[in-house]
Order: C-alpha cells, then sequence, then structure tokens
C-alpha cells in the first residue's frame, strides 16, 4: 500500500497559546512527531497541515511537505476529519499516490521506535479500513449524579485485577485508507486495535503542565 503520513499543526490554540513551536527537550513540539515519521518514511511522503507560517517556518527545516489549509479549516470548530478530508482531495487533484493516511498528532510527541512498523504491518494484514491505537484504562471510574457516585465499571469492593478493561484513545497513531478519509471516517466501524501500553501513551500536550511530564521523561529515558 501506498501511505501518506498526515501531520495536522493549526496556529490557533486558546488553552496552550502556540504549542506546536514550543521547545520540547530543545526542539520544537512538532519537530518531534516530524523526526518520527523520518525514521519511516522519506520527506516525500510525509506533510504537515497547517494554516500558521511560523510553524511553516519550523517545518521547512525538515525538508517535508507543506499544505496551507483554508481558513475555515483552523478555526476551533474544524475537526480532524475535515482536515484530512482536504489533504486527500488534494493528492487526487495532484497525481499523488494514497492507498492510506498515516495521522500522527503533533500533541502526542513521544512514541516507541517500532510504532509506525509495527501499527503498518498490523494495518496490512487485518483487512480493515482503520486502525488506531488505545491503552488500557486501569482505573476504577463512575459518574457523580445529584450528589451520589455510581461506579461505572465495578462494583464497591471489587478488586482491580478482576474487573472487564475499558480502554481509551491514546492518540499515539491512527491510520485510515483513502475512502474512508473521504467519508469523513479517522476510526471506522471495524477498526483494528492496535494496543499499546507504555508510559508514552500517557503524554498528550494540551496544557503547560503536560509539557513539563513529557520534559520529565524524555530527559528520564530509562523509566520509557
Amino acid at each position: 500500500m501506498k501511505f501518506q503520513v498526515i501531520i495536522p499543526a493549526r496556529g490557533g490554540s486558546k488553552r496552550f497559546p502556540r504549542k506546536n513551536i514550543l521547545a520540547l527537550n530543545g526542539i520544537p513540539l512538532i519537530s518531534h512527531s516530524i523526526l518520527f515519521a523520518l525514521k519511516t518514511f522519506p520527506k516525500e511522503n510525509i506533510w504537515v497541515n497547517t494554516d500558521d507560517q511560523e510553524i511553516a517556518g519550523v517545518v521547512a527545516g525538515h525538508g517535508v511537505n507543506i499544505t496551507y489549509r483554508p481558513e475555515e479549516l483552523g478555526s476551533d470548530t474544524a475537526s480532524t476529519a475535515d482536515v484530512l478530508f482536504f489533504q486527500q482531495e488534494l493528492f487526487a487533484q495532484k497525481n499523488i499516490a494514497c492507498d492510506a493516511q498515516i495521522l500522527l498528532q503533533a500533541t502526542n510527541p513521544l512514541r516507541p521506535e517500532n510504532l509506525m512498523k509495527e501499527a503498518i504491518e498490523l494495518f496490512e494484514n487485518s483487512g480493515r479500513n482503520s486502525l488506531a491505537s488505545f491503552t488500557v484504562l486501569n482505573r476504577k471510574y463512575g459518574k457523580i449524579r445529584m450528589n451520589q457516585y455510581i461506579p461505572e465499571n465495578y462494583k464497591p469492593g471489587q478488586r482491580m485485577q478482576d474487573i472487564d478493561p475499558d480502554y481509551y484513545e491514546n492518540g499515539l497513531i491512527y491510520i485510515a485508507k483513502a475512502q474512508s478519509i473521504l467519508n469523513k471516517e479517522i476510526i471506522t466501524g471495524d477498526v483494528f486495535p492496535f494496543i499499546y501500553n507504555g508510559i508514552e501513551a500517557a503524554v498528550d500536550i494540551d496544557e503547560p503542565t503536560d509539557m513539563l511530564f513529557a520534559e520529565f521523561l524524555l530527559k528520564n529515558k530509562q523509566i520509557l
């Protein structure tokens, strides 16, 4: 299959302004995902989709492709599915082969070395329309309604090891076939679940404290 790697990175972030170009362990946040992709793919197969000139300036230093999205795709209401749809249509217009897109989120900068190759192999052998990475949610959780706590995934007193595990999207990697992208589906109904429970899955840069956590892990790689 012919893959194209897409790294979306918009300039506007109200909760954590300019996070995509802030330094993490000495290099811009977005550079971590670009460098990870370059371990598997040539520059020609890597695309940063952005609406921001400053982000584009950082990306240009890596020599990968830059796609400028229209203004409406840089808003808070634009979805990642909309961005990937725009990118897929661009591939069609330019006759760029793309059987499937690999989505790397800039906000998930820590990934194990073999993640990309393992995910691609699983996806190609699965016969599914998409793949996404998940992590076991090793927690007892519930809801609070009318000032009363209601357990959701366990009974009070039940041991953690006896609970049927739940999982969450960790955001490390997504793969979807071109037609699924054109249907604006990143995670399809037949998504193949790639389970990864390493500490990297706990890093998702949404606030300044998340950067501190990621910085700590990068400086203490022996614990990963």
